[in-house]
């Protein structure tokens, strides 16, 4: 008789022969492009954050392991590497680098290893370093270069707001849509890219590239994105629909800000989101509406951050509802 183990471990837990780590590699691959254009957008501003993020985040990864926690050293398997990268998405370029490394700290030592390390983090990371920065440093973290354009090429950088950031101080001081619209970028730069914001914010267009590429690779599904995206334009387009001079058009909240950022790379980390498909559809549709609450009635512009690390909270009590159908057990067919 022989004597098979049953390996118990934590998440991410997936269905084929991939490893952990190729699938971390994968998501790394999917974010070259967006990472491409805000090199061509930012220059040397968005090489020397995501560097230093990257590079912060794997060091302070090793150092906790090697001489805090004593255990096994894991800056191969790629989640460090995406938290840097991810982390670098969610911050202006022009942010000092001190700054960058204080949120790298936050987002390994506090939001991941003191929870246990991968597989045991309750919130993403890098949104939790992304946030600790807004909420420690709001000047610096709400400074956004933004592109200069001449003669189709960019050339220097200003200090500007986003795109969701002049809509709403616009109509904070009482002008309408048709006014702002004239302030904003078009749809099409921002499906581009030529635009204000964080480097993850740059290019709709190139994250969609990555996001699909991600679903093809079946590193994740479409349920969280589509459902996510889904939420977003069916509410703001009711409330577009009922005042349009007072909301602005739905795909402007798809374009821009974090919209399409969060919903292929941040929602869907394979830890920190639901593990059933219902379960994904109900944490996508309050990651939705939470964004568009904070987005019209609260006090940033911005959103989807904040919405995700609130659903994060909600994964366990997600997965006690909603659990997967128990490995060999058999569905009883009821006899009529």
């Amino acid at each position: 008789m022989s004597e098979e183990k049953i390996v118990i471990s934590a998440s991410p837990h997936v269905h084929s022969d991939r490893t952990s780590k190729k699938l971390m590699y994968d998501v790394v691959i999917a974010l070259i492009p967006a990472f491409l254009v805000s090199l061509y957008v930012f220059g040397i501003g968005a090489l020397i954050v995501t560097s230093v993020a990257i590079i912060s985040c794997i060091v302070f990864e090793y150092l906790i392991q090697k001489f805090i926690l004593k255990s096994e050293i894991t800056i191969l398997d790629g989640s460090a590497l995406i938290t840097g990268i991810l982390l670098a998405f969610n911050v202006p370029s022009s942010l000092p680098i001190w700054m960058i490394i204080v949120g790298s700290l936050v987002a390994i030592g506090i939001a991941k290893l003191s929870f246990g390390g991968l597989g045991f983090n309750i919130f993403n990371p890098a949104l939790v370093g992304r946030v600790f920065l807004l909420v420690c440093f709001p000047v610096q973290m709400t400074l956004w270069p933004t592109p200069v354009v001449n003669n189709t090429a960019i050339v220097d950088a200003v200090t500007g707001e986003t795109t969701l950031g002049i809509i709403k101080n616009g109509l904070m001081y009482g002008e309408t849509m048709t006014t702002i619209a004239s302030k904003i970028p078009s749809t099409l730069d921002l499906l581009l890219g030529i635009t204000g914001g964080s480097l993850g914010e740059m290019s709709a267009l190139a994250l969609l590239i990555g996001g699909i590429y991600l679903i093809i690779r079946k590193v994740i599904t479409w349920h969280i994105p589509v459902t996510l995206l889904v939420t977003m334009l069916v509410f703001t387009g009711i409330y577009w629909l009922v005042d349009p001079e007072t909301y602005v058009n739905p795909m402007i909240h798809i374009l821009s800000g974090g919209a399409l950022l969060g919903a292929f790379f941040m929602a869907t980390d394979l830890v920190t989101s639901p593990m059933t498909k219902k379960g994904m559809v109900i944490f996508a549709i309050g990651i939705g509406i939470i964004t568009v609450v904070i987005r019209f009635y609260g006090a940033y512009p911005e959103g989807i951050s904040f919405a995700i690390l609130i659903m994060n909270a909600f994964v366990p009590l997600i997965n006690s509802y909603f659990k997967p159908r128990r490995f060999g057990n058999k569905i009883k067919s009821k006899i009529i």
